[in-house]
């Protein structure tokens, strides 16, 4: 970590906290748009992290995890350097959407280029200015509109080092995810930078379980990272790594009466949901194709046929996997200090 550390052509030193805004792409009003980022430098020589939320900008839990971080009083004894990132997509955020004005997916379109598409080039300025900076990183996501994900961790997790960070983060569902094509993950693996993706919630929706899980989780990791002292012993939560995981999805188009929530235990020909026409009679049943666990839930009470209902993932004990969960909801404690 060099003394001349910078970002957008402003100097940090070490010991030094700075909010920087890191112009973007101009709106066709000439207004000027840019990423905010925090950087706060420790006095002392250590890693440098990024924490990034939004980067679909109806994704907001992220928003408000990196807001306590920030305003956590465990920061002040940080070694290494700390880049947060609360709002990537700016202009998604605006427009209360996932997507860019140019209706692209700025998580698909990394490494992005500084002459292309209005994607392109923002991916290309948080390439060079955050993630080409950094030795790890965490991706902070929640689910699409009408769906919700359990807190879940998602990376390569056959990587010796990201699956260490991943036990460390300290939430029970671990999905050992392939790398996709144009996606910040996959840029940041490119350039050795091991990075952990924290998916919780649903899009334009806080959710205060998991925004505490998230913010106890990076904490979690920079302690492992030894950018942290180590913090008060606490109870330890038992991961567990799903090598698969699917959705299960409607055979009709109807009604929805749910029968199980997210985080439930399920085994296979369980029955997790009806769907019926508008005067009751039913057309489907949803059961479950093999034992596992709801990481993932449709909400609203209608579906189309096709349409993707339930996300299991499969573990050889799902019966520990929920009881680390409750156990994890037991250490959430709303007075906990952070």
């Amino acid at each position: 970590m060099a003394d001349g550390f910078e970002i957008g052509g402003i100097r940090i030193a070490r010991g030094e906290t700075r909010r920087i805004e890191l112009p973007v792409v101009r709106l066709y009003t000439d207004t000027e748009m840019a990423i905010p980022v925090y950087v706060q430098r420790g006095k002392k020589a250590g890693p440098t992290m990024f924490v990034c939320a939004a980067i679909h900008g109806d994704e907001l839990n992220g928003i408000e995890i990196i807001s306590r971080l920030i305003r956590s009083r465990a920061l002040k004894s940080l070694r290494g350097t700390l880049i947060a990132v609360p709002i990537v997509n700016v202009y998604g955020v605006l427009e209360q959407s996932r997507y860019l004005p140019d209706r692209r997916d700025l998580n698909r379109s990394f490494p992005g280029s500084s002459k292309g598409s209005l994607a392109a080039r923002m991916a290309h300025v948080f390439l060079d200015q955050i993630i080409s900076k950094c030795d790890y990183g965490i991706d902070l996501h929640t689910g699409a509109i009408h769906r919700s994900n359990l807190p879940q961790i998602r990376g390569n997790l056959d990587d010796e080092e990201t699956r260490a960070m991943a036990n460390a983060f300290g939430v029970p569902v671990l999905l050992n995810s392939t790398l996709r094509d144009g996606s910040l993950r996959q840029t940041a693996a490119d350039l050795g930078v091991r990075i952990l993706l924290y998916e919780a919630g649903e899009a334009l929706r806080f959710d205060e379980f998991c925004i505490r899980a998230g913010l106890k989780g990076i904490l979690n990791v920079l302690r492992y990272l030894q950018m942290l002292p180590k913090g008060r012993r606490q109870q330890s939560i038992e991961p567990f790594i799903a090598r698969r995981s699917g959705w299960l999805r409607a055979g009709d188009s109807g009604i929805v009466n749910h029968k199980k929530r997210l985080g439930d235990h399920v085994v296979k020909g369980e029955l997790l949901a009806t769907i019926a026409d508008p005067y009751g009679h039913e057309l489907d049943r949803i059961q479950c194709n093999a034992d596992g666990i709801i990481i993932g839930k449709q909400n609203i009470p209608l579906v189309q046929e096709g349409e993707a209902m339930y996300h299991i993932a499969y573990f050889h004990e799902p019966h520990e996997v929920a009881e680390s969960l409750e156990a994890l909801q037991d250490s959430l404690l709303p007075d906990e200090n952070f």
